[in-house]
């Protein structure tokens, strides 16, 4: 668990990060959630580990265009990892580690004016038994804000939808917030839609019913909404703009 002070130097802190060199392929298949078949450009094939769990509906279309990091590391099984899929006619960020590093760099950066005026910012931390959440910021003489960041890749007509997969984590997540704020404390769920062509965002009902409700019910409580959209490249993806929530 990581602590930085938000002092004003970070205010130069861009929020974006900088992507690994990436090599490009053709996806052949994903399968066991965690593993990718890629065909390179040389024509060999690699399996590449993918660290997103959800069903990566739309973007895991065999044949799809995509970008692979390389880790040169002796205790890595795979030593590819997936970053990057062409959908239609943009480039979406499919590796969850990177939203919780972009969204603190951004909130110390202070480019999320919902989430500035803090003094400090903590990362992963243990919120309630068997709950974590991934930032907690604070400020003396005022109560903390917790925040949970979730990855969002589906994109249909313009409109960025959460989840892909029913998600009991998800709605635990919600549940912990809600709890958290009855309690006088702020919370938070900010949607990193990492791919520029969404316009707003909703909850996936179709999908899963349940966060839906999950999630308006929390809103009503008090439970703060953030939808933001990335501007993903082959180099760097970096906080754009924030959305209009529709619930």
């Amino acid at each position: 668990m990581g602590r930085s002070v938000l002092g004003e130097s970070k205010k130069e802190v861009m929020a974006s990060v900088e992507l690994p060199e990436l090599f490009a392929g053709v996806l052949v298949k994903r399968y066991k959630r965690f593993l990718v078949d890629v065909r390179m450009e040389d024509g060999t094939l690699v399996t590449a580990h993918c660290n997103n769990t959800g069903s990566m509906k739309g973007c895991a279309e065999p044949g799809s265009r995509v970008w692979l990091s390389y880790h040169d590391n002796p205790k890595r099984k795979h030593a590819y990892s997936w970053e990057l899929v062409e959908a239609g006619d943009c480039l979406v960020g499919i590796n969850t580690l990177l939203p919780n590093l972009l969204v603190s760099r951004a909130i110390e950066a202070g480019a999320v004016p919902a989430l500035r005026g803090y003094d400090a910012l903590r990362r992963e931390v243990t919120v309630a038994k068997g709950t974590r959440l991934d930032m907690v910021l604070y400020k003396e003489g005022t109560p903390p804000c917790n925040v949970e960041v979730k990855n969002c890749t589906l994109v249909r007509d313009g409109v960025a939808a959460f989840p892909d997969a029913v998600t009991e984590r998800g709605k635990k997540h919600l549940l912990t917030l809600a709890d958290l704020k009855a309690k006088g404390e702020r919370s938070v769920i900010f949607f990193f839609i990492q791919r520029p062509d969404a316009l707003s965002f909703t909850p996936a009902d179709d999908i899963d019913s349940a966060y839906g409700k999950a999630l308006r019910e929390v809103a009503a409580k008090g439970v703060e909404i953030e939808a933001w959209r990335a501007r993903v490249s082959e180099t760097r993806v970096s906080l754009e703009c924030s959305l209009p929530v529709s619930l």
